[in-house]
């Protein structure tokens, strides 16, 4: 039975390839969202530090990072560091750590605008009643600053599920690899990539409902 130019029965046959390449696809999303967050938070507290030689090292790290494709940090990684320092990184490791570093660039702008977005006496009035920065920072402007960082997470969130797509080239097996290798066994193109790119759009509408949510939630919660 063929729906348009799937062919029904082919597409059973290498469903499960497909489904594995595409929790792989959510694995490395997740992976890269929560160390690219611990990156972004670090970067972005040197940026709106008041010592300038941290606020410097910052925005040089988002400058080169935002500045230079995925793809080349890719590349550098994988086959750069082998060549150069004998450091062998695998397929997965390298994936992870080259989309944890491109997304906390990225995240580190985010937390930084949301920090920045809180009215300074906020932060004069916890420093009169005598806390450190770090615990003002901690205890007063992250806790009013998550509110308005979660839209732009979220978009980072469904940015980075796309940017897996390019892990490929490190011959990481995520959903897209899968489906470059099935084209190469069977040479169905239309097929195979049109089904990958439906289950990215699945992917992406789920957790786009999912952001949605939450976001819904968190307004009740705090009373708007």
């Amino acid at each position: 039975m063929r729906i348009g130019p799937i062919d029904v029965e082919f597409l059973l046959a290498i469903a499960p390839l497909l489904f594995k390449g595409a929790l792989m696809t959510i694995e490395l999303t997740v992976l890269a969202i929560f160390f690219g967050t611990i990156i972004g938070l670090f970067v972005a507290l040197m940026k709106v530090s008041r010592f300038k030689i941290l606020a410097v090292i910052g925005g040089f790290y988002t400058w080169v990072i935002r500045g230079i494709p995925l793809l080349v940090q890719l590349f550098i990684l994988y086959y750069g560091l082998a060549q150069y320092f004998d450091i062998q990184l695998s397929p997965k490791a390298a994936a992870v750590l080259g989309l944890s570093i491109c997304g906390g660039a990225y995240i580190a702008e985010i937390i930084r605008a949301g920090i920045q977005s809180i009215d300074k006496g906020q932060m004069e009035a916890a420093l009169s009643l005598g806390m450190s920065t770090a615990q003002a920072m901690r205890r007063v402007i992250l806790p009013q600053a998550y509110r308005r960082l979660l839209p732009p997470m979220g978009n980072e969130f469904i940015a980075l599920m796309k940017d897996t797509s390019l892990v490929s080239v490190i011959t990481m097996v995520e959903l897209m690899r899968t489906g470059i290798l099935l084209n190469t066994t069977y040479f169905r193109s239309m097929e195979i990539y049109l089904t990958v790119g439906i289950i990215y759009l699945i992917m992406t509408t789920f957790f786009i409902y999912i952001i949605s949510r939450l976001e819904k939630r968190l307004a009740i919660s705090d009373g708007d």
